[in-house]
């Protein structure tokens, strides 16, 4: 089975309150799951990871019986870079969520890893916006 998942991750102020958001799809777009969260004071680029970890792990739960095929679209051109390896992890703060990360991905059967630019990414700012906002 294909899934898409689009996240995306928001902090006011870098470090601030931060949020993530993000959707899963089937191939042919049907919605499966959405989900935005609060998560405390952080910077934004660990709140587009946290996006990323918590999207796979929903995933290996709503799938743990059948194997996928997942693409990810994120609008944060780093996690897309990294992620796919394109791109150095210089932030040691950031390694260990990358680690976990890549191990789901491995657990999941592989992702290919999109950037795609924010206006392609709307239902998942809104969730990561709205759960700043209702916090």
């Amino acid at each position: 089975m294909k899934i898409i998942i689009y996240t995306d991750g928001a902090s006011r102020g870098n470090p601030g309150p931060a949020s993530y958001g993000f959707t899963i799809s089937d191939g042919s777009g049907k919605l499966l799951y959405e989900e935005g969260r609060y998560i405390g004071t952080t910077t934004n680029n660990v709140a587009e990871y946290t996006a990323v970890s918590e999207a796979f792990k929903k995933v290996k739960e709503m799938f743990s019986a059948e194997p996928v095929k997942v693409a990810l679209f994120a609008d944060s051109k780093l996690v897309a870079e990294q992620l796919s390896g394109r791109y150095k992890i210089k932030s040691p703060h950031l390694k260990p969520i990358i680690e976990e990360i890549k191990i789901l991905a491995i657990e999941l059967g592989g992702v290919v890893y999109t950037h795609v630019p924010r206006e392609k990414n709307t239902a998942a700012d809104k969730l990561a916006n709205w759960a700043l906002d209702s916090r």
